[in-house]
């Protein structure tokens, strides 16, 4: 829904003759708001003009008069005969009237500006004007941001008989009428005027588009990973296209195990993200498995290369994913249903993703070495001989296997200072391998290359300086974590300058979502008034400041001076003359020149289509007239010279070349000039337009600067030339001699969030509610049989008046204890004195009251007094908690100041915006503490899996690394705590801990299969870095193809509109940027300095972490549980 629903579909009964189309469909809103330099009042003539020309736009759609809403009050308008469609509900009602036989119509249909301050002294007459503007418009400054507009469609349609006639072909043809305008408004922003646009249909057409731009998103990456699997496997058709189907697979799988087994039965915006990160924690699955089975390359049988590839890759990824999904499932503990399908659904997808993986891949390998590998090796070798290439490689080389290949020397005399291990040279030798396994995978090859040494033995030798810069990023990012703040503004939902965006942020400043204004405009509030007794034509007062009537700019005067002289000046003055060459589908030129004579094939412009054929101006500055402007001419373009006019100097490097210049004026002069836009066409071979509207005269929609703007050039001296009078509205002050009544008092219209004072209910029954889901049944009340509305009706009375008065919290005017129209209202004063002259809410006509009553056998059993709070809803959920605060003591003050026995004690506040901000804030702090809840469960599993302290020891200070450094990121990039934030650092755990741990699985792996060196076993040190260099060999291609893989997956996403779908992605990219790097430089120089150098992960080491993690587990339970009994015991002393 958009950010204000007025309407439903209208349902009526009956024939409803088209004639009379009186039901009203849910229409359009426009929200016109001032921008640009200067005052940001949007009552200045040249905005005004700019929102009057949308609004009629609205109306010339071809099939608008088929839609238009037809009520029976517009039939008294004779100006909007024949078709008496309703103009739009608008203040321009006001300001542009039209007239016929000598009455003014206020229907916003009239061509020219009446007197702005005037109109608006009527208009501010009626309460309803408020509706239209911001809040910080008052009769003393009658100043707004904004001017809100809507336009209502009627219903049944032409053809129909009823509303129930079709009713869904109805809705569908409205609808699609309806989105129509979302191209034309789109367009309609000038520099001085931001058009936005809503409305149901709009605003959900919009977001589903929105949605739908950002998920193909998702198929760019999709694509690029394709060929970046493709690269990384040295070419390899068949790897990559089961790699990838098996990561189709598990989606599929997780959306029926999320269907069908956990019966969720929609997929949440959220949860499109998975679309994207999928991809990358599949991709890094697939590229274990593909160099572990490499590694395997000394097996002869397929069988026994299977096994052990799904023994030592299925182990590693099964830890890896396990984490990650363990991250992600403890999302599942949020109470916000958003968040905890989000955790379910990823934890889902990729446990899905490891088994599809570890099924299909190992098989799909096998295959691959018997009978594909030759005929893709075959093509492959066509292709180079073809392309002039020597060398051919495939994927999956056996001399790629350094592990099983690799034996190490020492450099002779070449030692560590400090009597440490010795620097280690690695060289690879090359015995004959089987036939059909001879060729080297030319991309693994080089990226392993690049990572021993460049990157592996770099960070062996220097191992404690890396160390040592390490420890100064973690205190630095430590730091910096502790002055990230939580958010100070609502969390954004799309690019804050998207038309979506920037109209959800404007709710605040207007009216609920509930409260709709279509009889609000001059044509329901005035009556037709007749022109002359009001006021003499001679008494309009026509405002300095005022712009040139639209009929008199619509009219282009010529000079009388005959066309046979050749450059037409009258005194200082001369006349531009304008024709223009239609080349069909191509641009249109316009020729500006100061000759009367027409050249064939150009045609002199209509006064059609805003167009302007001449206008005047002077060849030197003249009084105001001071602003040159410049014709250029360029010959560059072909078949046609093109014209351009700027306020600059024309540019050489195009070809442009001075023609003639002239003098214009930059502001108004009074009623003796016109004012003029002027545009240069983006397209070939640019050029400029003159019109009198819209600003950039249909042709751009940019910023002011040389080539687009606006000027006001002198109306025609000579009497002889053809003029047209100013319309009777042009003028036109309503309120002239003070005829106008005092201005309304500001109404309400639930612009502050509406606090609710609740009593005769203790709680809601939800022992029946199955799910923890803000869709379903939400129970039922528990009402207080103790309440007696009569007995308490003084405690009752003193209550209302009590907060109404505390300006602190509620607005003035904003107490509505009683409903409207209830009888109750009369009867109070003399129920009890405390209830004489209770507190009346300002509220439009029309509107009722928030205030309710709940009767059941004919007795009242509960009693909801509204209160319009002065809580603004744009700040942020942690800055509201503060106003929630308030609310909650004041309350519970007043309540605790009644007597022991009354059961108005057991009252309560509530809001519909604290839901907002609760959400919100539970969901910060439930994603923090999934934070530490998959820290822990990260620290049990990595403990299992090395059974080893020193081994888990690099993992967990990797781990802790990455964290402070991608929050220290987001604060170094102006970043704020907020949900999506929290959310996404929720799994930073899960993302951070796979790198490493592959490492360390890598040095398990070297200790286990690295030849034995005589003469250096004895020392630990060599060994401990030999098995770590021979770590980074085994696994550092996987791990680092990951990571490119995930980076490229996730960088479609930072251009997402949507907001929480580019937060996301820019962690998930930085996360692993940070990740890899650390892996490669601290993890790698950890395993070097305090790894143990003979440790094997023997079965008894891993039974026995097993059991130290259960005992820990059970230890920090009891801690917990006890720690709960203590606290709640403590409560409960405090209390009494």
């Amino acid at each position: 829904m958009g950010p204000k629903s007025c309407c439903h579909y209208i349902k009526g009964h009956g024939f409803a003759p088209n004639s009379a189309r009186r039901a009203r469909h849910c229409g359009i809103e426009a929200v016109c708001v001032a921008q640009g330099k200067g005052d940001c009042n949007i009552f200045t003539p040249e905005r005004l003009q700019t929102i009057h020309h949308v609004e009629r736009l609205l109306m010339q759609h071809p099939q608008f008069h088929q839609f238009c809403w037809k009520p029976l009050e517009v039939l008294r308008d004779l100006p909007l005969g024949p078709s008496y469609c309703s103009p739009p509900s608008s203040l321009l009602s006001y300001l542009y009237p039209s007239e016929r036989g000598g009455k003014i119509y206020y229907d916003g249909m009239g061509p020219d500006l009446a007197d702005i301050q005037g109109s608006m002294s009527l208009a501010i007459t009626h309460p309803q004007f408020y509706w239209y503007v911001d809040e910080s418009l008052s009769p003393e400054h009658l100043s707004s941001s904004l001017l809100r507009s809507e336009i209502h469609f009627g219903a049944p349609l032409p053809s129909y008989y009823s509303l129930q006639d079709r009713a869904d072909e109805q809705r569908a043809r409205f609808k699609n009428f309806v989105v129509q305008y979302a191209d034309i408004l789109a367009k309609q922003s000038t520099s001085q005027v931001k058009v936005l646009y809503g409305g149901t249909e709009l605003f959900d057409d919009e977001v589903r588009h929105t949605f739908h731009n950002d998920m193909m998103l998702a198929v760019i990456s999709g694509a690029c990973i394709t060929v970046l699997v493709y690269v990384l496997t040295s070419f390899s058709v068949f790897l990559t296209f089961f790699g990838l189907a098996s990561i189709g697979l598990s989606c599929l799988m997780a959306l029926f195990l999320y269907h069908a087994v956990f019966g969720v039965r929609y997929l949440g915006i959220l949860n499109g993200v998975a679309a994207f990160v999928i991809i990358g924690i599949g991709v890094d699955d697939v590229f274990v498995f593909i160099s572990t089975f490499r590694q395997a390359s000394h097996l002869r049988q397929p069988q026994q290369r299977m096994i052990y590839t799904i023994k030592t890759a299925g182990r590693a990824t099964f830890l890896t994913s396990f984490t990650t999904a363990a991250a992600y499932a403890a999302n599942t503990f949020s109470q916000i249903p958003a968040v905890h399908d989000f955790g379910l659904f990823m934890a889902l997808i990729v446990s899905c993703c490891w088994l599809w993986v570890s099924v299909l891949m190992p098989a799909a390998l096998c295959i691959w070495t018997q009978c594909v590998e030759p005929h893709e090796h075959a093509w492959l070798n066509c292709w180079k001989l073809f392309s002039g290439l020597s060398a051919s490689h495939s994927p999956l080389s056996d001399e790629d296997d350094d592990v099983a290949l690799l034996s190490v020397e020492m450099e002779p005399g070449s030692c560590d200072t400090d009597g440490d291990a010795a620097i280690l040279s690695l060289s690879v030798e090359t015995p004959l391998s089987p036939p059909g396994q001879q060729h080297v995978g030319v991309v693994s090859t080089n990226l392993q290359w690049a990572l021993k040494h460049l990157v592996a033995e770099p960070a062996v030798e220097r191992r404690k300086t890396v160390l040592g810069v390490f420890l100064l990023i973690l205190l630095l990012s430590a730091g910096c974590c502790c002055l990230l703040r939580p958010a100070t503004h609502a969390p954004l939902l799309f690019r804050p300058d998207t038309n979506l965006q920037t109209l959800l942020a404007l709710r605040s400043n207007l009216s609920g979502q509930g409260i709709s204004c279509p009889m609000c405009s001059g044509v329901f509030m005035e009556k037709p008034h007749s022109l002359y007794p009001h006021t003499s034509l001679s008494a309009f007062k026509f405002s300095a400041h005022q712009q040139t009537p639209s009929s008199t700019t619509s009219t282009a005067p010529r000079s009388s001076v005959k066309p046979n002289s050749g450059t037409n000046q009258t005194g200082s003055l001369l006349t531009v003359y304008i024709s223009k060459l239609d080349l069909g589908a191509s641009t249109t030129l316009y020729r500006f020149s100061l000759n009367t004579s027409t050249p064939s094939p150009w045609k002199l412009c209509s006064t059609e289509h805003e167009e302007v054929s001449s206008f005047q101006a002077y060849n030197q500055p003249h009084s105001n007239y001071s602003t040159r402007m410049t014709v250029c001419v360029s010959h560059v373009y072909h078949p046609y010279p093109s014209w351009m006019i700027t306020s600059g100097l024309c540019e050489p490097r195009h070809g442009w070349t001075a023609e003639f210049s002239f003098y214009v004026a930059a502001s108004p002069q009074q009623q003796h000039s016109r004012r003029l836009y002027f545009a240069q066409h983006r397209l070939r071979p640019h050029p400029s337009r003159v019109c009198v509207n819209p600003p950039g005269c249909g042709i751009s929609s940019g910023p002011d600067g040389p080539t687009q703007g606006a000027f006001y050039a002198p109306l025609p001296s000579d009497t002889s030339a053809a003029k047209t009078k100013p319309s009777k509205t042009f003028g036109f002050n309503p309120c002239s001699g003070g005829v106008c009544g005092r201005p309304a008092v500001r109404p309400l219209v639930d612009t502050g969030a509406m606090v609710f004072v609740v009593f005769g209910i203790l709680g809601v029954n939800r022992t029946e509610h199955k799910d923890n889901h803000v869709i379903g049944d939400m129970g039922s009340i528990i009402l207080d049989p103790d309440f007696d509305i009569f007995q308490e009706m003084g405690h009752l009375c003193k209550i209302c008046k009590a907060v109404s008065a505390n300006k602190q919290l509620v607005k003035p005017g904003g107490a509505q204890c009683l409903p409207s129209g209830n009888k109750l209202s009369s009867i109070l004063p003399l129920l009890h004195p405390e209830c004489h002259s209770l507190p009346e809410p300002n509220l439009l006509p029309g509107q009722l009251s928030h205030g309710a009553v709940g009767m059941h056998g004919g007795k009242v059993r509960w009693l909801s007094m509204a209160f319009e709070s002065t809580t603004y809803k744009g700040k942020s959920s942690f800055q509201t908690y503060s106003d929630f605060l308030q609310w909650e003591n004041f309350i519970q003050e007043q309540l605790a100041s009644l007597p022991q026995s009354s059961a108005l004690q057991r009252g309560f506040q509530t809001c519909e915006h604290w839901k907002q901000i609760f959400m919100e804030i539970i969901g910060v702090e439930s994603a923090l503490w999934s934070l530490l809840l998959s820290l822990a469960i990260c620290v049990a599993a990595v403990s299992v899996f090395t059974a080893h302290p020193l081994l888990l020891l690099p993992v967990l200070i990797t781990i802790l690394g990455v964290i402070c450094l991608v929050v220290a990121v987001m604060y170094w990039l102006g970043w704020e705590m907020g949900a999506v934030e929290a959310i996404s650092l929720s799994i930073l755990v899960g993302s951070s801990v796979d790198y490493c741990l592959h490492l360390v699985e890598g040095y398990l792996l070297a200790g286990e299969t690295m030849p034995s060196t005589p003469g250096h076993d004895s020392q630990s040190p060599a060994k401990r870095q030999r098995r770590t260099l021979e770590a980074v060999n085994h696994v550092g291609v996987a791990i680092v193809s990951s990571a490119v893989t995930t980076v490229i997956s996730t960088v479609p996403l930072f251009f997402c509109v949507i907001v929480p779908f580019a937060k996301f992605g820019q962690i998930v990219a930085i996360n692993t940027a940070v990740s890899i790097f650390f892996t490669l430089t601290v993890t790698v120089a950890m395993l070097a300095c305090m790894a143990p150098a003979r440790f094997s992960r023997p079965p008894g080491a891993v039974l026995k972490a097993s059991l130290a993690v259960m005992v820990a587990t059970a230890l920090g339970a009891a801690l917990c549980w006890v720690g709960g009994q203590l606290g709640a015991l403590a409560w409960q002393s405090i209390s009494t």
